[in-house]
């Protein structure tokens, strides 16, 4: 939703409102997404998607028709839906999408702070007014609204932390009701050390699936914005000492992309202590090998150092510097969604070709 909200507000701006669609519940092989979200405008336009465009049709007239009646409902869309059948879903599956005159403006207002949030609606039983008490709550509890029963509460709020731990939306059952708990996750972050070839490609697909890029080099010459236009943010110095002002933290996925020790080694000794949520390094496995070694000596032990991708990136097959990028990048997804254990890329000089000016000297522990 927090991609989608910046369109809906627009559209005020322009005097038009919107209602939307979302998947509150998958069942079988249907290749769909609890909370896809397919925004759409009074005067027709929309913006996101419930469906790989099989089912977008039809619930896009389904929103339509909610604006017009002042209702919400779930809509079943099946292989046995007749409904369904029209507008080609012949996967197998099932979804349940929950069709509302309005976008609720406690999801904008989430989508409207970079920080992990969930709301919670009531899901009808059948067309309900358009009017629906929602719960909003962080991973420490309710931040506003209630069920009107403490128990509830907790009960709701213990289940929307472990939604919001794993990223991912769902319908619960709290007693005899059910709700769909809305997870907005703050924007990924992509910490990129080391400001060479295969960093220009990966900001520039980072950029494009969403991420708030930030690159971090002590070699002014290589970290500049006619390089790296569409960076977020480029930093000029040392990544543990500008941690802070990088977003080193528990959220952050750190690459570290210098092949430099000097520049690498203290970047991923910060990232392993703040506790970073994804952690890779370039280079070969015997360069990695080394790199274990050195941080071994800085303090860091086996199971900190197991969660180092390294060779970074998914095998792929590629070897030049975007394909690595995208490479890298591919890891990175499939880690934020669960599906990560890959191949590593492993391809002996992958770095051939990318230009390197030595670092700054800086005297560290984990000088080689």
């Amino acid at each position: 939703m927090r991609e989608l909200a910046a369109t809906v507000l627009r559209w005020r701006a322009e005097g038009v409102e919107a209602g939307r669609a979302v998947v509150v519940r998958v069942i079988g092989s249907a290749p769909f997404r609890v909370g896809r979200t397919l925004v759409v405008a009074e005067d027709g336009r929309f913006v996101g998607s419930v469906s790989e465009g099989c089912v977008d049709g039809a619930a896009a007239e389904e929103v339509l028709a909610a604006r017009r009646g002042g209702y919400r409902e779930v809509i079943r869309f099946g292989i046995a839906d007749e409904r369904a059948a029209d507008v080609g879903l012949a996967c197998g599956g099932i979804i349940d999408v929950l069709v509302e005159p309005h976008v609720p403006p406690e999801l904008l207002a989430a989508a409207a702070v970079d920080r992990d949030a969930a709301v919670s609606s009531p899901l009808p039983s059948g067309r309900d007014a358009a009017a629906a008490e929602r719960v909003v709550l962080d991973a420490t509890g309710i931040r506003s609204g209630s069920l009107g029963d403490p128990a509830a509460d907790a009960l709701l709020a213990e289940l929307a932390a472990s939604a919001l731990r794993e990223g991912v939306s769902r319908t619960v059952r709290v007693g005899e009701r059910e709700a769909f708990v809305e997870v907005v996750a703050a924007q990924p972050r992509l910490v990129i050390v080391g400001a060479g070839e295969i960093a220009v490609h990966l900001v520039r697909l980072a950029h494009a699936l969403g991420f708030r890029t930030v690159v971090v080099d002590a070699r002014s010459a290589f970290a500049t914005g006619e390089r790296f236009p569409d960076a977020d943010e480029i930093l000029i110095g040392w990544a543990d000492e500008l941690a802070d002002r990088a977003g080193i933290d528990a959220g952050a996925h750190v690459a570290a992309l210098a092949h430099d020790p000097k520049l690498d080694d203290p970047a991923l000794v910060t990232a392993l202590r703040r506790g970073a949520r994804y952690v890779g390094a370039l280079g070969s496995r015997r360069t990695h090998a080394a790199r274990r070694a050195r941080l071994r000596e800085a303090g860091i032990d086996d199971a900190e150092l197991d969660r180092i991708h390294g060779p970074i990136g998914l095998d792929l097959g590629g070897r030049a510097p975007a394909e690595i990028a995208l490479a890298i990048l591919a890891e990175i997804v499939a880690e934020r969604h669960g599906a990560g254990g890959g191949w590593r890329t492993g391809v002996p000089g992958q770095v051939t070709g990318v230009a390197a000016l030595a670092a700054p000297g800086r005297s560290t522990s984990a000088d080689p």
